[in-house]
């Protein structure tokens, strides 16, 4: 079993003189540029969905052909 090794820190003030507020600034504008690492998932069209692909029972008796072409 290999550890992995842990990550080192994501911010390392180098300004010996930052104030708490300027650090905390510094921390909301970071955070609000985003960090998300789940990529946006476009929508996908009802053409290209999986879903469309899965077969289902077309309706039966009368007119059944005609709404076997509906979706």
């Amino acid at each position: 079993m290999t550890a992995e090794p842990t990550p080192g820190p994501l911010l390392r003030v180098v300004n010996a003189d930052a104030t708490p507020e300027e650090i905390a600034a510094i921390v909301a504008v970071f955070s609000a540029i985003g960090g998300s690492s789940a990529p946006v998932r476009k929508p996908v069209p009802r053409w290209a969905a999986n879903s469309a692909r899965m077969r289902v029972t077309h309706p039966h008796g009368r007119g059944g052909w005609r709404a076997s072409s509906l979706p």
